[in-house]
């Protein structure tokens, strides 16, 4: 029985050694490559996954600023008072730049889903996430709220 117990911890051992390998598993996309604008596949990883996260100029506040001052309501949504959420995913560049902005889940007025994806893709260059060290592309979900 001692045996069995010896050998037992040991597998358990060996497998816990083996889980921090594992959960550094890249957590990688492909962007389709038939989608407009796109050449080819893209490696993506999510925005959780990577060492160091793609960080806005100026920060979280620094986002919330260029948001507001770069959102503009459009008169057909503001004249009917159709307001919402519209959450969008893009991908920050290795090179900082935003791209592949896309509506994940939009409003019922398309001007306002229109508006978000302007305001995304006037976005400034971020600073680039990295995994190892080395700079990579990273999808980020952003919400951007219109409310009257």
């Amino acid at each position: 029985m001692s045996r069995f117990l010896r050998n037992s911890l040991i597998i358990l051992f060996a497998a816990m050694a083996c889980l921090p390998l594992t959960a550094q598993v890249r957590h990688v996309t492909t962007v389709n490559p038939m989608a407009p604008g796109q050449r080819g596949y893209i490696e993506v990883y999510e925005f959780e996954y990577v060492d160091v996260q793609p960080q806005f100029p100026g920060g979280e506040h620094g986002l919330m600023n260029f948001i507001n001052k770069t959102r503009e309501y459009p008169y057909e949504a503001y004249k009917n008072h159709i307001q919402g959420r519209v959450v969008c995913s893009f991908i920050v560049g290795a090179d900082g730049k935003v791209s592949n902005v896309r509506v994940l889940r939009g409003v019922r007025d398309e001007s306002l889903n229109r508006e978000a994806m302007r305001v995304i893709s006037a976005m400034p260059r971020w600073e680039a996430g990295r995994v190892g060290g080395q700079a990579v592309n990273v999808r980020c979900v952003l919400p951007i709220s219109f409310r009257l």
